[in-house]
């Protein structure tokens, strides 16, 4: 990658406004929203499944882990193959297995063929989670990008944070036994509807000038190192940490050989799986990633501590549960759309002011929890999480943005696959520590659940905490770089003055 590739992408490639690319965003968003809908969703029916089943909680447990495992694990080849082959087609082929495999799995009358469903479900959604960033990218261009990348920001606050509330609804209207297969069988019918539509209004083709060689050594590296990173912490319930902790050093060495053999395929002038050159030549690509997996970590994990808090040491029903968390999902929603209009005027800003928000709310949030009756804690912490989701819809949206502003727009899918499997590593490690943390706490304090909950929130500070410190260097090092900018064109047109 020259410094040519350093431009802004709207300059690197013949643009025409596509005349329904806002409808096909709404498809767009509509998958994108199932996807990550199953990440959290099936949290609050892993009782009923264990019941009606008849399985361990270890076996259950990788309905959830086997999806988010085979998720992270093909994102970034799924985006180079989007780039090489079309996005538009990679969209439909994943989007049609994800609708068979979510049948398949409300249908599983077994635990392992639930299981093996939710692993090729997990395939699918990872086949479907690049094209979503990278067909932002083909379709739109400047101030409009960053109202897209926007609502995409708002899909991800509402489907990770109404997760729980939709699981404990449908498990209230059809019973424990039918409720957890209905959390599978609902993406059947909106999925074949957003099947027809994609067709319809998705962009044929692929980007001018993209190479469609795989990159098949690099790929297979990639997926063994991201498996060997992932394991241990997906199965982190189950004792997995303390069993496959030697999987982290193997999978070190293994990325580490992956980084050698992808630049050994650039110096040959071939197209790899992933160019590293992007985390090194790449203006705000790098400080993105670091931000958003950071981030992350915390952000995965306090729903998984609220979801133990509120349900087995107060004693809420999952419904209940999940209530109590939408005020963090309205917050995040209707600040992420505001978000998508201001980031190209304010940059990585932005992003600043809403990790400080975020930290503030969930500071405040793990206070209330750790100092107030439980009897009080519904409505007294609905502010809070109001404040915290405000935060955070300042973050995720505007740091997609900002991650994939100078990328070209050929690379798209990569470099979107890239950046969402370091943010499914901070989920997965937040995912683990925090949930473990408040295990930790709970028999160190005689079995105090506020005290479990509000010291793993506030630990789940430090993850939005750790984002800021990335964000405000590459905050200022934008204000540099556009004051330098600057200096040019005023010099210039006082030269002309004269």
């Amino acid at each position: 990658m020259t410094s040519t590739d350093r431009r802004p992408a709207s300059t690197q490639d013949d643009y025409e406004p596509d005349p329904r690319r806002w409808r096909a965003l709404s498809v767009n968003l509509v998958a994108g929203f199932m996807t990550l809908l199953d990440v959290s969703i099936v949290s609050v029916a892993l009782p009923s499944m264990r019941d009606a089943l008849g399985t361990t909680a270890a076996g259950v447990q990788w309905v959830v882990s086997g999806y988010a495992l085979t998720f992270g694990l093909v994102l970034v080849p799924a985006g180079r193959l989007g780039d090489a082959f079309g996005r538009r087609r990679i969209f439909l082929v994943a989007l049609a297995a994800f609708v068979l495999t979510s049948a398949l799995a409300g249908a599983a009358p077994t635990i392992e063929l639930l299981v093996a469903a939710r692993l090729l479900q997990g395939v699918a959604a990872g086949f479907l989670a690049p094209q979503n960033s990278a067909l932002i990218q083909q379709l739109f261009r400047g101030a409009e990008r960053g109202r897209a990348f926007g609502l995409f920001g708002a899909t991800v606050g509402l489907s990770t944070a109404t997760g729980p509330v939709v699981g404990g609804l449908l498990i209230g209207l059809f019973g424990e036994d039918l409720g957890w297969r209905t959390i599978f069988f609902v993406n059947v019918p909106i999925g074949v509807v957003a099947l027809v539509l994609a067709a319809r209004l998705l962009p044929k083709g692929r980007p001018s000038g993209t190479n469609t060689d795989i990159d098949v050594v690099g790929t297979l590296l990639l997926a063994l190192g991201a498996v060997l990173v992932l394991l241990p912490l997906v199965q982190a319930e189950s004792g997995g940490l303390r069993r496959l902790w030697w999987l982290f050093l193997v999978g070190a060495a293994v990325i580490a050989a992956f980084v050698r053999w992808e630049r050994r395929v650039v110096s040959r002038g071939r197209e790899p799986v992933f160019d590293v050159r992007l985390l090194t030549q790449t203006r705000g690509y790098a400080a993105g990633v670091a931000v958003g997996t950071v981030y992350f970590i915390g952000f995965s994990g306090i729903w998984l501590v609220f979801a133990l808090y509120f349900q087995t040491g107060l004693g809420w029903t999952p419904l209940h549960s999940g209530l109590s968390v939408v005020p963090f999902a309205i917050g995040a929603a209707g600040s992420a759309a505001v978000a998508g209009r201001l980031v190209s005027r304010v940059g990585r800003l932005l992003t600043v002011v809403g990790l400080s928000v975020v930290s503030a709310g969930l500071l405040l949030t793990a206070f209330l929890v750790y100092t107030l009756d439980p009897g009080t804690l519904t409505w007294a912490v609905l502010p809070a999480l109001f404040l915290a989701g405000l935060g955070g819809g300042f973050v995720i949206s505007p740091n997609i943005t900002l991650t994939l502003r100078d990328v070209p727009v050929r690379m798209a899918g990569a470099a979107g696959g890239g950046l969402q499997t370091t943010q499914r590593f901070g989920a997965a490690l937040g995912s683990a520590v925090l949930p473990g943390l408040f295990y930790v706490v709970l028999g160190a304090s005689g079995q105090d659940y506020s005290t479990a909950a509000g010291v793993a929130l506030g630990v789940a500070v430090l993850g939005a905490l750790g984002a800021l410190v990335i964000a405000i260097p590459d905050w200022l090092r934008d204000r540099r770089a556009d004051r330098a900018e600057q200096r040019p064109a005023e010099h210039h047109g006082h030269a002309a003055l004269d």
